[in-house]
């Protein structure tokens, strides 16, 4: 395993992001039982080795269990995450489901079969949990899933939603955490690739390049390469929500808006920040120096 100062570092910045998201969201609390979700990819060993090293020096007490789901795809390798698993030492439960049958009878060739194959998941996941006793579920997103989420309902679905870092399921159930919300993707990789995880492929749609995500992940890395720190600053932005500078009615009353209506900013949010007004003359602010 690679021990190098530079890993070390890249981790310890990992950990204090993890703790950060852990904090701010109040993900874990004392006694929970989290259920860590592991496909075996580059983001779910990183939420392992992260919520592994947190846990021994939290100021409350949890329990985890790491969870694979094996879905039956061709050539997966049953016994690398068992291995694994035992090896650092961390209570798990392998469920076997043909979940890949399903999704090649039901998706016909050349359609995408991430949505099937999501739900299907998500039920397994759900009904695991309430076997072990798990009253959280930790999934492995990041920081640019969930800006690409935000792009995706927004190009594709017409709608301002992303994927939050901490939710309610439908049958109120669980709770469902994403502990990596404020680690970036490029980062995870980094200390994937370093820490040698035996990285497990995604047989069934790892390899469909026609998804709409896909197109949202080029679109960012194009805007990265180009302005960098546009993910960063989009997420920044997800924290940073002005419901009277939208359009939906649900949450800001616009039919009511009176003189008297108190707002955030005005119209001065069009401006841009070096710009101010005196007596209604805008005046350019020169840098202090």
């Amino acid at each position: 395993m690679n021990t190098s100062n530079t890993l070390q570092k890249l981790r310890k910045f990992l950990e204090g992001r993890t703790g950060k998201a852990i904090a701010d969201y109040n993900m874990i609390e004392d006694g929970d039982t989290v259920l860590v979700c592991v496909s075996g990819g580059k983001d779910s060993y990183t939420l392992l080795a992260m919520l592994m090293a947190l846990q021994q020096r939290a100021p409350v007490d949890f329990r985890l269990i790491a969870m694979n789901l094996d879905q039956k795809q061709p050539g997966f390798p049953a016994e690398v995450l068992p291995a694994y698993f035992d090896a650092i030492g961390i209570e798990y439960r392998i469920v076997e489901a043909d979940t890949y049958a399903i999704v090649k009878d039901k998706i016909p060739e050349g359609k995408t079969t991430c949505s099937l194959c999501s739900r299907l998941r998500r039920g397994i996941i759900y009904r695991t949990a309430k076997e072990l006793g798990a009253n959280k579920i930790a999934l492995g997103h990041h920081r640019d899933d969930m800006v690409h989420t935000l792009f995706l309902n927004l190009l594709f679905g017409g709608k301002l939603k992303a994927m939050p870092p901490k939710l309610v399921t439908d049958d109120r159930a669980h709770v469902v955490i994403r502990p990596l919300a404020y680690c970036p993707e490029a980062d995870i990789a980094k200390f994937a690739r370093g820490m040698e995880f035996p990285i497990i492929p995604c047989n069934l749609c790892g390899s469909q390049e026609n998804l709409q995500r896909q197109k949202i992940r080029e679109m960012m890395a194009d805007w990265d390469r180009r302005y960098p720190g546009r993910t960063e600053s989009v997420f920044t932005a997800m924290q940073n929500v002005v419901p009277s500078h939208l359009a939906d009615s649900a949450l800001f009353d616009f039919r009511g808006l009176t003189l008297d209506t108190p707002v955030d900013v005005g119209d001065i949010a069009f401006d841009p920040p070096e710009i101010a007004v005196a007596g209604g003359i805008p005046v350019t602010v020169a840098a202090p120096g």
